[in-house]
Formats: structure tokens, C-alpha cells, sequence
């Protein structure tokens, strides 16, 4: 199993990431859930989850956000994004947003949107 390296955060966010930052945030804020994440596809869709935690289901924002493209029909991912407290992403969601596309840019963002760090394969 492959680590995810972590880099600095972009010093620009591109006006579409920042699009799937506000819709993680949101989603996160509105269910007040643990992490939010969106997922931006191929053909620029975009699909937005939060924390899944169910007695017979249980997901990550962001396992939750690609499965929701998947079931849509989409069958790659320009980028994610996943806002959460935590200092580093799961590995587990990484790898479900790259399970679509290997070198799919992760944003993670604070409860404020700010960008903490990006995965970048």
C-alpha cells in the first residue's frame, strides 16, 4: 500500500478548486459532520458527501464524495477536496479518489476553507 505524501499548500487556489473547498465546507457545516468533502469529475460535475458513520456503514467524506460520482456515471476525477480538523488525510480516502484517477489532486482544507496541504501523486 502506497503512502500519500502530503506537499505545501498551493500558493493560488484555481477558482474551480476553490468551488469544491466551498461546497465541502458547506456540506460539512450543514450536517455537522467531521470532515465535508467534493469531488469536481471529468466532465466538471461536481458531487459533495460528508462522514458517513452508520452502525452498518461507515465512510469518510470523501470515500462517501466518490462514491457518489461513481454512481453518477463518472469515470474520472479532476480534483478533490476534503475540509476536516485533522493534521493529514486518511489514507483510505485518498486512495478511493485515486482508485478513479492515480494522480488526482486531494486539496485538505480547515473548518475556514483554508488550504492546509495537497496530495498530489
Amino acid at each position: 500500500m502506497a503512502e500519500h505524501v502530503e506537499k505545501a499548500a498551493p500558493q493560488e487556489l484555481d477558482p474551480e478548486d476553490a468551488k469544491i473547498v466551498t461546497l465541502a465546507r458547506s456540506s460539512r457545516a450543514r450536517n455537522g459532520a467531521a470532515e465535508g468533502a467534493a469531488v469536481r469529475d471529468t466532465d466538471g460535475r461536481t458531487y459533495a458527501a460528508t462522514t458517513i458513520a452508520l452502525p452498518s456503514l461507515s465512510l469518510t467524506a470523501l470515500q462517501a464524495a466518490v462514491a457518489a460520482a461513481v454512481s453518477s456515471g463518472a469515470e474520472g476525477l479532476e480534483a478533490a477536496a476534503v475540509v476536516t480538523d485533522a493534521d493529514a488525510l486518511d489514507h483510505a480516502s485518498v486512495a478511493a479518489a485515486h482508485d478513479m484517477t492515480k494522480n488526482a489532486p486531494v486539496l485538505r482544507a480547515d473548518g475556514k476553507g483554508e488550504i492546509r496541504g495537497l496530495i498530489a501523486d
